[in-house]
């Protein structure tokens, strides 16, 4: 017998027959066990398969591939090779210390696919050889046919055959916040998957009914796989800080290059020795390369990390942390992330009264009307009747674990459980008072469901479903006392209306009904709505309620100059509704559907991620598409989500962000970032972070540049004056290693500015230093120039040693640096302003540094160590003098810079004169 293909027909546009016949297999019988040997020969097991990660070796052996570190280890290697062990050990200890906390931090980047993985790992009941079998997932194959019931995990991608009352939860797949009816019908060729009611997919779940499917793709040939495949061929992106601390790396090697070889002609041109010019031209690269950067940079972000722990947000990766301050763009799912992903019951139109209910999520918590219902204040007749309906002709649970409140069942039907126990009906009175006697199970051609009751006036029967298929079938209405009377043409126009109403507001509207009905009838649907008709009893209205947090969250979002987006599979109405009430979408924006999207070519899909907040019935790959399309104009991208249909986008974006809850772990793992408690207002804490930790970076960097700048400028001046060094490579490596660790470091300790959310985010193309801050690195630069070697050859004309002459240079260095580091502590502010103790590493960091100093120019084996000698109190005079004038200067400077920026701001308001 021929072997089927594994050629993609469109599945969902067959009947059940026809797939039977292309799979060769039988909706009655199942595959035989030698057919199913042959197949998964062919197809292998029912599991994705993994994508080879980086070793851990390499995952290490990467973390120097970078241009500041490789340039460290050049820097160790060429002191090695001069024979300075003690300068080489330090600098090949700072690279592996750096490089450790760059692995751990890391971690497992590339278990996304392992996660994929595991999300379809369940057993499974199959149909083989006529036979129930209970196997493990991994054994279906093509063909085989699968049998479903509520609870079960789907395990693969199946055509539905069969299917009774079945619904399933599709939410990581397709981003719907409500559960999907399944049928076993055919759907024509261009239905969405969202909309494939005849398919069940891989890892969603069965949250009522039962049904049966022919499994037509298993492994990575489900539309899991398909993801999978999305999110292995998305490389991963350079993060801002990355991209610019390289390009920072690349310019400061050219400076330092130009300048040694700058050096080393000067020497030749002045007659010295090649050799000496070149162990000159060596010193000077290993005193201009700021070697404590790295780990700087790392501890910083560390620090971040350690920050936003304690604000719900964990960080995966390091440099994640100052991505989100460089965040323009947020693109946001909706279900779990902006909305609860609870189903909650927003109004009720009973008698022609529209009651609107408070509370969120699954407690029975709140007002009806504007009261709290129950024993004492019963609801009104008519609301009474339409919530008691609402509450029978229901399938879900409703119960209490511990603290919270948990469901079984629909979400939709759990919701209306919830209202009616909110205005005093609980369910389980109510089938003790009003016994289910029959039920007509619900149906997606019928579009609605209805169960027969025996209470004490005989037997009734409620229904609830589409308004459009209950309300023709309906002859009276129930008026504001509960009372039937008849149904007019204008009544129904009316009930349309405020159903139109209802729908336009995001809200998912279902309409309940009552009759009564004899004793020898049998229920079902022709006579049902036979004879004399429904009673119409009202309409209920509910949606997936926005966050609490989440409009403050969205609008400091857009306060600080980030757009916020929302990508969801959603339908376009409910997402704009929600996108409304959080300030996503004003009033007149309209949504994209995954329909136009997918019609857009590049050009169109440019334009339209610049006009559109609101994507909504969105595709995977759409996602992904739409990511790609704002990274194309220059955003940094930040994406949230929740389920496996968002974890292409999340590697793609620039930082991807997961919730820590409802977050399958497809996600997470695919997330450089998790928001442990799913809040998308911890995103603006985490953007703050962010972008404190991007400041605290460039206050480091303006700080220590000038060192490194000044020492190097010091051995030119030596050279071309023809003078002896000022200071020492060893002297070098100490006024560096120690400053850096216990004065720069101090930076990163520094709180958070005020007003740093006020601000627009940095521009992706800025370079790490703007002008201004070049010119005061320069400026500190000559100042230490001039203070090193000045004082340097005062020292020598006194009639000082060389080494006591050396020994207030590099005194001349440290104090200095002291000096400056009140300075940096704000780069636009006084540090007066900024509070003198708002950061008590700063104070311990110079007492410190005051404390090693004494002990490098009065202790005798630093003495010998180092080639130092002890000073006088006259040197320490003349040092602090020096010192004190370089603070007015550098304050001055930036007093004057930041008058200039006031004056030109307000120069451009509007009606100033000026644009």
């Amino acid at each position: 017998m021929p072997r089927p293909d594994a050629s993609s027909p469109v599945w969902h546009h067959l009947s059940g027959d026809a797939v039977a016949e292309h799979w060769q297999t039988s909706c009655a019988e199942g595959l035989s066990e030698a057919e199913v040997e042959c197949r998964r020969q062919t197809h292998g097991e029912n599991r994705l398969t993994p994508k080879p990660g980086k070793g851990p070796l390499l995952r290490f052996a990467l973390q120097f591939a970078q241009p500041l570190v490789l340039v460290l280890l050049l820097a160790g290697a060429v002191t090695a090779f001069l024979g300075e062990w003690v300068d080489s050990g330090v600098i090949f200890g700072v690279t592996l210390i750096n490089a450790i906390i760059g692995f751990i931090q890391e971690g497992k980047a590339e278990s996304a696919l392992a996660a994929l993985a595991r999300s379809v790992a369940s057993e499974v009941t199959v149909l083989r050889e006529g036979e129930k079998k209970r196997l493990p997932s991994r054994a279906l194959v093509p063909g085989d046919v699968v049998l479903l019931a509520a609870g079960d995990k789907v395990p693969a991608d199946l055509r539905l055959f069969r299917a009774k009352e079945m619904k399933a939860m599709e939410a990581a797949l397709t981003g719907e916040s409500t559960a999907s009816d399944k049928h076993a019908e055919t759907l024509p060729p261009e239905t969405l998957l969202a909309d494939r009611g005849n398919m069940a997919y891989a890892g969603t779940m069965v949250v009522s009914g039962q049904g049966a499917g022919i499994t037509i793709a298993t492994g990575d040939a489900t539309e899991t796989g398909r993801i999978s495949k999305l999110m292995g061929e998305t490389p991963d992106l350079m993060t801002p800080l990355t991209r610019k601390m390289a390009a920072f790396s690349n310019w400061l090697l050219m400076a330092i290059g130009a300048l040694a070889l700058f050096t080393f002609a000067v020497g030749l041109w002045r007659g010295e020795s090649p050799f000496e010019m070149f162990m000159a031209a060596v010193a000077l690269a290993v005193g201009a390369i700021p070697e404590g950067l790295p780990a700087a940079m790392t501890i910083t972000l560390a620090i971040g990390v350690s920050r936003m722990a304690k604000r719900r947000a964990i960080i995966r990766k390091l440099p994640a942390v100052e991505t989100l301050g460089s965040t323009t763009v947020i693109c946001s799912d909706k279900t779990g992330t902006l909305t609860e992903n609870q189903m909650t019951v927003r109004e009720v139109v009973a008698g022609g009264i529209a009651y609107p209910v408070s509370g969120n999520g699954y407690a029975p918590e709140g007002e009806i009307g504007g009261r709290r219902l129950g024993n004492e204040a019963p609801p009104e007749p008519a609301l009474r009747e339409t919530l008691l309906a609402a509450a029978l002709c229901n399938d879900a649970g409703l119960f209490k674990e511990g603290r919270h409140w948990q469901i079984s069942g629909d979400p939709t039907e759990a919701a209306l459980l919830v209202a009616a126990r909110k205005a005093g009906l609980d369910e389980h009175t109510l089938l003790s008072l009003y016994p289910r006697q029959d039920e007509l199970p619900f149906d997606s051609a019928r579009q609605y469901m209805a169960t027969l009751h025996r209470g004490d006036g005989g037997l009734v029967v409620y229904a609830k479903g589409a308004l459009e298929k209950l309300l023709p079938h309906c002859r009276r209405r129930c008026n504001a006392e509960g009372q039937p009377v008849p149904l007019s043409a204008a009544d129904a126009a009316a009930i349309e209306r405020q159903a139109r109403e209802m729908a336009a507001r995001g809200l998912r509207v279902l309409a309940v009904a009552r009759r009564g009905w004899a004793a020898e009838a049998v229920l079902e649907a022709d006579s049902l709505i036979a004879g004399e008709g429904l009673d119409y009893l009202g309409l209920i209205g509910m949606m997936d309620p926005p966050r609490a947090q989440a409009v403050a969250a969205v609008k400091a979002c857009r306060n600080a100059g980030i757009r916020v987006k929302m990508i969801t599979g959603d339908h376009a109405v409910t997402a704009l509704a929600i996108a409304r009430q959080i300030g996503i979408a004003a009033e007149g924006e309209q949504a994209l559907s995954g329909g136009e999207l997918a019609a857009l070519d590049d050009a169109g899909l440019q334009a339209a991620v610049q006009q559109i907040n609101v994507f909504a019935r969105v595709e995977p790959e759409q996602k992904l598409r739409l990511v790609r399309a704002l990274q194309a104009q220059g955003q940094v991208v930040a994406m949230t989500g929740d389920g496996v249909n968002d974890a292409p986008a999340l590697k793609q974006a620039n930082i991807g962000i997961a919730m820590g809850i409802t977050g399958t772990e497809v996600a997470k793992e695919a997330a450089a970032m998790v928001l442990t408690d799913d809040n998308f207002a911890a995103i603006e804490a985490a953007v703050e972070e962010g972008r404190g930790v991007f400041d605290n970076l460039v206050k480091f960097i303006t700080w220590t540049l000038p060192t490194n700048f000044g020492e190097g400028l010091v051995i030119v001046a030596a050279i071309v004056a023809g003078a002896t060094l000022p200071i020492t490579p060893l002297q070098i490596l100490w006024i560096n290693m120690t400053t850096a660790v216990f004065l720069g470091l101090m930076l990163a300790f520094e709180p958070i500015e005020k007003g740093v959310m006020a601000r627009p985010p940095r521009a992706p193309q800025t370079p790490v230093l703007d002008a201004p801050l070049v010119g005061r690195i320069l400026l500190v630069s000559l100042l230490l120039l001039l203070g090193a070697f000045g004082l340097f050859l005062r020292e020598l004309d006194q009639g000082h040693t060389l080494a006591e002459a050396r020994t207030v240079a590099v005194n001349v260095f440290v104090l200095v640096e002291t000096v400056y580091l009140f300075n940096c502590r704000s780069l636009t502010h006084s540090f007066w302003s900024i509070g003198l103790f708002t950061n008590r590493w700063f104070w311990g960091g110079i007492g410190t540094m005051a404390a090693l100093q004494l002990l490098f120019t009065y202790a005798p084996i630093m003495n010998r160590l180092f080639a130092t000698a002890p000073i006088g109190l006259t040197e320490w005079l003349e040092i602090g003098a020096f010192a004190l004038f370089c603070g007015l200067v550098i304050g001055t400077e930036k007093r004057l810079r930041l008058g200039f920026a006031r004056r030109q701001a307000v120069r451009n308001l509007p009606g100033s004169g000026r644009l």
